[in-house]
């Protein structure tokens, strides 16, 4: 939205019953309400979002990174309505999205993968056979989706054949597929993906590499640009492959190749993701390059203003996931309200956060409250002003991962660049977090609470219908335009003007 805005584009938003109040939708020139608190009564309903557009005249629909961002037959619909979808065609997603599909793909443009299935494998006898030809540890991996659901390490025979149906049955729960596929386990890899960039005119670039390799459950907690361990010959291979990833479908759009790079250097292609990437923003402060300025220019058809030898990387940056989470125990979500959130600032830092002071993490969707980045001349500068910022960050009513975070940036294996994908299980100890400072945060924050209570009155009206609080008169909330009784579900609301 800030990027529309500066484009001078207006921007619509929907929301779900528990985001009524949520920052994107006073963010927005216009909002409206698309259903409850289920993401597949509300987010995931595709008519519903179609029509939402078409109602209030939008010409084009940017996905996020989350919910339908990678979904063919969202891309497809928003075709078939003659709106522009910000993202790939429905085609490019397909062939993407399916693991075995891409992998038949990246077969035929010669870019390298860890050995193992090109089609599903349908039956336990199969998949052991297989297996057994590969040579353990294998993993096995689900072929209609990622994020570690449906994907487990088998280390001998005794344990596939349970293993296996694990697999099937989480895949199917979580993706409605159960097919899955088999490939060589690669011992700590680190995980290494290039950013592209594909206009509707046959140019492709790559905006060189971000490293993520600090992980939980499989999904990234810490991510940086560029990798330490890339020097520039590798990087040009990697990048070329990365390129030759995304004409193999046709792409248009950003789009990120992520591939595992192990002990010996030797990469391998895992997956490619048809949106953008939460980790956007590290890749954006060492190019100077918008992204997402330029997905809207690739959509509205005009070609990339850069070629490949015009990018250059300039410094490094950081950046750290904030969940709602508690590392120590096990990074368990810890929804509930903000009752402190004051973000860091400075120079060489950046906040993209989701939420504000006095909003509530909800239980119903990711708990991640902001993403914070940091920028240094070089990658010890950028850790230094990362430790800072996390300092500086002052965050209380949920528990953090700004303690895991501040470890990580002061672990010796992270400052020198020898760390793989097993980070946590390999040097995670929860005894040996940080201290975190919430309970002052609390303290502060309630009496300044209690001030405005004692200066305010009760500060909310209740019992008239219609009636808002002072918070919402000063604009921190939204208001319903004419009687919820009667309207349509879309419900149409405005940010209220600032006093």
């Amino acid at each position: 939205m800030r990027t529309c805005a500066e484009l001078g584009i207006k921007t619509v938003a929907v929301f779900s019953e528990p985001d009524r109040s949520a920052l994107h939708v006073r963010m927005a020139d216009e909002a409206y309400a698309i259903g409850g608190a289920a993401s597949a009564e509300s987010y995931l309903v595709i008519e519903r979002i179609i029509e939402t557009a078409t109602a209030c005249g939008a010409d084009a629909i940017h996905p996020g990174y989350g919910f339908l961002s990678e979904n063919a037959s969202f891309s497809a619909a928003c075709e078939e309505a003659g709106i522009t979808f910000i993202g790939p065609h429905p085609s490019a997603i397909l062939s993407m999205g399916d693991k075995t599909a891409a992998r038949s793909l990246m077969k035929k443009a010669g870019i390298p993968m860890p050995p193992g299935t090109i089609e599903s494998v349908d039956t336990m006898e199969s998949g052991l056979s297989e297996a057994e030809k590969i040579g353990y540890p294998v993993l096995i991996k689900a072929a209609a989706g990622g994020g570690g659901k449906g994907m487990r390490i088998v280390t001998n025979r005794s344990e596939f054949a349970s293993l296996f149906s694990a697999s099937r049955n989480e895949a199917r729960s979580a993706f409605g597929d159960e097919r899955v596929f088999i490939e060589k386990y690669i011992s700590h890899p680190r995980h290494i993906e290039f950013q592209i960039l594909a206009d509707q005119h046959g140019n492709v670039i790559h905006l060189f590499e971000r490293e993520c390799s600090i992980q939980r459950r499989h999904q990234k907690v810490v991510e940086e640009a560029p990798s330490s361990v890339l020097d520039s010959s590798l990087r040009k291979k990697m990048g070329q492959a990365a390129i030759e990833a995304a004409r193999s479908c046709a792409y248009v759009g950003a789009g990120t190749i992520e591939f595992l790079l192990d002990a010996d250097n030797n990469f391998y292609f895992m997956e490619m993701n048809t949106r953008l990437q939460v980790e956007h923003p590290v890749t954006e402060w060492i190019t100077g390059i918008d992204l997402v300025a330029a997905q809207i220019r690739i959509a509205e058809g005009h070609p990339l203003p850069w070629l490949q030898e015009e990018i250059k990387m300039n410094g490094h940056a950081i950046e750290c996931r904030v969940y709602a989470e508690d590392p120590a125990r096990q990074f368990m979500p810890g929804p509930g309200k903000l009752i402190r959130h004051r973000a860091p600032g400075g120079f060489g830092i950046r906040v993209d956060a989701g939420v504000e002071e006095s909003d509530v993490i909800s239980i119903h969707y990711d708990p991640m409250i902001s993403k914070l980045i940091s920028w240094g001349g070089n990658r010890a500068e950028a850790i230094s002003r990362m430790i800072r910022a996390l300092n500086e960050y002052e965050i209380a009513g949920v528990p953090t991962t700004i303690p895991f975070c501040r470890l990580v940036m002061e672990h010796e294996s992270f400052r020198s660049g020898q760390f793989s994908t097993h980070f946590v299980n390999d040097h995670f100890n929860p005894d040996e977090l940080p201290a975190n400072h919430d309970g002052k945060f609390v303290k502060e924050a309630l009496s300044q609470v209690a001030a405005e209570m004692y200066q305010n009155g009760i500060g909310r009206k209740n019992g008239a219908e219609g009636t808002i609080s002072d918070n919402e008169q000063k604009g921190s909330a939204v208001r319903e335009i004419g009687n919820s009784s009667g309207m349509s579900p879309w419900r149409k609301i405005r940010p209220l003007r600032r006093s």
